[in-house]
């Protein structure tokens, strides 16, 4: 049987099979160039043509300013270790409490209410929810009677048996109200920093100021009741050219003492060359009253020499006292001085001045007779039953240091007040320098 026809076909016809598309060849060319075309586009090289045709300006790569970005961020994270921020407003740490502080006062604290208004309108006034500090301060009297000393150092009619005929002429110094008007000034410059403020141990460390004469002689002497602190300045390049690494290279030492004389020998000083490197510092830094104090201190250590603390007896007196010329009671630097701590008498000089908020401070050389564990951070006496008794005009031609007539000068001197009691002797100091070279043969000429 026939298959069956297909209705649409027409006989005689025959139909044409269907032909593939496919794409132009001109289109293959066509888009290999545009893949290279734009491949040029995203390359640098557009940007070189322009940069030569002086089209356009070089620009930082991406990736070179996100490193520069991070080296900074790394000094800044830096300098936060080394320095610390101290927060604009006090915040108190956890459990604190403040009824007794570290510089030796206590907080008295008490609460007081006033009328208000709402809630949300107290909330944003200042002064709403306040705290008021106030410091009081009781302001010491001075001892005036011979009492009052001995109940400080029972043994000091006996060191000095003349000290009671001149009690009938003693009177308390100005000097002694100046101080604790200085301390006073100094709490109010300090008051709204309490890790500044000064304590209370300090505060109270001046017993006594006492201007006397000796009824017979005549002899002015200044006698002050205090504790004694230790002060490790000074430097000499004749008599110790050499210093130890940590005063050469501490910002802190100084350098100076008040007492000095003109430079005999030819041995630089050993703190003139850290001076240098500092006031190379603070050149480059731009500091400009660094630079000129530096450059002075530099000047007198090649022209002066000084007392050393570590090896000098000497005591130090405030500022306002040793540079009035007006009271004839006023010690002054090189004055000779016998300081009484127990049942000894150390000779001394007024070496240096030193603050006017405090007294009583003594060269460590002195301190660690007194107590072998002095140190520039531990004081030898803590109690105020140090007696200095300082004879006024008496200064010493100076120079360096003679301790044998340092001794005869003080003795001599105790001698027109009444001299020292049986059995007192006055302290005989040692050289303790280091012997610089040639010194064996000196002596060894001399004998």
């Amino acid at each position: 049987m026939d298959a069956e026809k297909d209705p649409f076909r027409l006989d005689g016809v025959r139909r044409k099979r269907a032909e593939k598309k496919s794409l132009p060849w001109w289109l293959i060319p066509l888009g290999l160039g545009g893949v290279l075309f734009g491949g040029i586009l995203l390359s640098p090289i557009p940007e070189k043509v322009r940069r030569k045709l002086g089209l356009s300006q070089p620009q930082v790569r991406e990736r070179v300013v996100v490193k520069e970005k991070i080296v900074e961020r790394e000094k800044i994270v830096e300098k936060e270790k080394l320095v610390r921020v101290v927060p604009e407003y006090y915040k108190p740490k956890k459990g604190t409490d403040v009824a007794k502080t570290s510089r030796g006062f206590d907080f008295k604290m008490e609460v007081k209410e006033r009328e208000g208004k709402r809630t949300s309108d107290e909330r944003g006034v200042n002064g709403s929810f306040e705290a008021r500090y106030s410091l009081l301060v009781n302001r010491p009297e001075a001892s005036t009677s011979l009492e009052d000393l001995v109940a400080m150092n029972g043994d000091l009619k006996k060191i000095l048996p003349g000290l009671e005929g001149m009690m009938g002429s003693a009177k308390v110094s100005p000097f002694f109200k100046e101080l604790y008007d200085h301390k006073r000034d100094r709490l109010l410059s300090r008051g709204k920093r309490m890790d500044r403020l000064m304590t209370k141990h300090n505060y109270y460390d001046c017993q006594t100021m006492l201007e006397m004469k000796h009824p017979v002689t005549g002899r002015k002497v200044f006698l002050l009741q205090g504790d004694m602190d230790v002060v490790s300045d000074g430097s000499d390049g004749d008599r110790l050219p050499e210093m130890p690494d940590e005063i050469v290279n501490s910002p802190y030492y100084q350098a100076t003492t008040s007492y000095s004389w003109r430079k005999k020998g030819d041995v630089v000083n050993p703190l003139i060359a850290p001076n240098r490197e500092r006031l190379a510092k603070a050149k480059r830094e731009g500091k400009a009253s660094e630079v000129r104090r530096l450059t002075t201190l530099i000047e007198e250590l090649k022209q002066r020499s000084y007392l050393i603390a570590e090896y000098d007896p000497f005591v130090v007196m405030p500022v306002y006292v040793v540079v009035d010329r007006e009271n004839e009671w006023g010690p002054n630097v090189g004055d000779y001085v016998a300081v009484i701590v127990g049942k000894k008498v150390y000779p001394a000089i007024v070496g240096d001045a030193g603050p006017n908020f405090k007294v009583g401070e003594a060269s460590l050389r002195m301190a660690r007779e007194i107590d072998a564990r002095s140190s520039p951070y531990r004081r030898p006496v803590s109690d105020v039953n140090v007696t200095y008794v300082v004879f006024p005009g008496t200064r010493v031609e100076k120079g360096p240091p003679n301790y044998d007539l340092w001794r005869s000068e003080c003795e001599r001197f105790l001698g027109e007040i009444g001299g020292l009691g049986e059995g007192v002797e006055l302290h005989q100091w040692e050289v303790t320098l280091p012997k610089l070279e040639g010194d064996d043969e000196e002596e060894a000429s001399e004998e």
